[in-house]
């Protein structure tokens, strides 16, 4: 009888994961106490980017000098509450660490770049054989400044993408505004990433793909994990608040609330929730052709089947703090000053705002590997920024663990023993 993999969660990678297990020969059961790719999902309300080029921890040198007005200006693009400040102080140490010199940045992009590399056609394989190819599109992604010295001013970040691979187009503002004719004209500098892609509407996308699964026949159960049972080091069972579920393995994919089950496995891991945002115009009247952030709005812009969408900022306020609103109005006022046609009076029936919380690492690289009390617990979670990008490759390599073969990607850099 095949061996029984339990995934919990059925976010991007736990979808995936899922997908890839039965491929493997694993029977497979998903554990989601939600609706797969529904709003209450951080794989939901992402930034729709396929992004390879996605290999800059989110620290870099020099961050820890902005502290302060992170603490100060609760609407800047990255912002700590101060209520929750002294409970995330270790965890920012630990963050502004990892990213203290350029050395420390490199070592993280060659970590990430091999998880990233070639995702538009891993997800484009994926959506196909789920029934949704359109949902996945390679135009490419692009970076605007206002000037080529903005971009220079980023120079320590697009000098590691390279060394890890990655190219890019320059174009000055004649290219720019025939490749972007809706643009506001202050922006007159861009670099083009031919090799990153976009996802139409990763909440359908992951729905569908769960749905694949489960027409692979993976069993999916509507119920929250809450610990293991785990005797002599082999598991023998996940736990639910409505029983148990007899299994031979699992796989940790709950995203920002994989902390406490990677903790029942033995793993203490620093999981922090960046609280990220979205703001969505339907029926637009401009936008970009290709999707695109702008440097000073620190936001990705896309254009979805639901809408145009805008979706950044950084807030560090926990699982349960109240959302701030005000930081999906900024998205927004930004996505109107860089398309001019854009009315100003839009109604707020069109205009639909979201917050959701990125499972983020204090070093900018997701956990992927066995867990302490037991290897038949796999952990695949805390990919922070890059969950979507990152979510088939880390499937395979799941997959390749629970079978005993040789995974694709060397895990070293992921394993949570690595926090201690």
């Amino acid at each position: 009888m095949s061996r029984h993999v339990v995934v919990i969660g059925a976010g991007i990678v736990g979808a995936a994961t899922a997908l890839e297990s039965l491929r493997a020969g694993f029977r497979v059961t998903i554990l989601e106490p939600g609706e797969p790719g529904g709003e209450q999902a951080a794989s939901y309300g992402n930034g729709c980017w396929l992004s390879p080029m996605s290999v800059i921890p989110p620290s870099t040198p020099g961050l820890w000098r902005k502290v302060p007005k992170f603490l100060s200006d609760p609407l800047g693009p990255l912002a700590i509450r101060w209520s929750y400040f002294p409970r995330v102080a270790p965890w920012l140490a630990r963050y502004l660490w990892a990213g203290w010199t350029e050395a420390k940045v490199q070592r993280a992009a060659e970590a990430l770049r091999p998880l990233l590399v070639d995702a538009p056609a891993l997800h484009r394989a994926l959506a196909e054989e789920a029934g949704v190819p359109q949902l996945i599109e390679r135009r490419g992604l692009m970076y605007i400044y206002e000037s080529r010295a903005q971009f220079e001013s980023e120079a320590m970040a697009w000098r590691v993408r390279r060394r890890v691979g990655i190219e890019w187009l320059e174009l000055d503002a004649n290219d720019l505004h025939q490749r972007e004719p809706d643009l506001d004209r202050r922006y007159t500098f861009a670099a083009l990433v031919e090799e990153g892609g976009h996802c139409r509407d990763p909440g359908a996308y992951v729905a569908a793909l769960v749905a694949q699964a489960r027409a692979e026949g993976a069993e999916l159960r509507r119920a929250a994990a809450t610990g293991f049972r785990i005797e002599d080091g082999a598991l023998r069972a996940v736990l639910t608040a409505g029983g148990e579920v007899a299994a031979d393995h699992a796989v940790i994919c709950a995203g920002a609330h994989s902390r406490r089950l990677a903790a029942a496995a033995g793993s203490r891991v620093p999981l922090e929730t960046e609280r990220g945002y979205h703001a969505m115009i339907e029926a637009p009247e401009a936008g970009p052709r290709t999707p695109l952030m702008p440097f000073d709005g620190k936001m990705s812009v896309t254009w979805t089947d639901r809408g145009l969408r805008c979706a950044g900022q950084v807030e560090i306020a926990g699982l349960d703090a109240a959302p701030n609103w005000k930081r999906a109005e900024i998205l927004r006022d930004h996505l109107l000053r860089s398309f001019p046609r854009l009315p100003r009076d839009l109604p707020a029936a069109r205009v639909k705002v979201w917050m959701g919380h990125r499972p983020s690492m204090p070093d900018g690289l997701p956990c992927i590997g066995p867990a302490a009390a037991s290897r038949d617990v796999l952990c695949a979670f805390g990919h922070g920024h890059v969950g979507l990008v990152a979510g088939p490759r880390t499937a395979r390599v799941v997959a390749a663990l629970l079978a005993g073969r040789p995974p694709e990607v060397a895990i070293e850099p992921f394993r949570p023993s690595r926090f201690g």
